[in-house]
């Protein structure tokens, strides 16, 4: 048999054979939950703006005329933002996906800030420090 062992008992099943430990199970179930959302965020957000729904801070008409230009003169043109300044522009149709992406990107931290807690309840200082 080539199973593998346990070489804590942390973990284990009575047979001496590794499981998710409770912490895993939350970061994946979080995870799960988070990106899956995310992915709805997007495809909604998504057909708001090409639906027009919400109109866009660009209009495609005018992205599409300043599509060869290079970053710096299509903000400029365009009269987009730089930086963290498309947090202004959510409402628009064409910024307003950014908060799917947003998400996506958080998700990491999200499901690591939820494991402090039993982390430190169980003095496991190596996950907390």
């Amino acid at each position: 048999m080539n199973e593998k062992t346990c070489k804590t008992t942390d973990c284990c099943t009575s047979n001496n054979i590794p499981v998710a430990c409770p912490e895993q199970i939350r970061y994946a179930s979080i995870l799960n939950a988070g990106a899956w959302s995310g992915i709805a965020i997007l495809c909604v957000t998504y057909m708001l703006y090409v639906f027009g729904v919400i109109t866009p801070h660009v209009p495609l008409e005018v992205v599409a005329s300043n599509w060869h230009l290079g970053v710096d003169q299509y903000l400029a043109n365009t009269g987009s933002p730089h930086g963290w300044g498309w947090a202004a522009l959510l409402g628009t149709g064409d910024f307003i996906n950014f908060i799917g992406m947003a998400l996506l990107a958080v998700m990491t931290i999200i499901c690591y800030a939820t494991l402090i807690g039993p982390y430190l309840a169980k003095k496991d200082f190596l996950f907390t420090g």
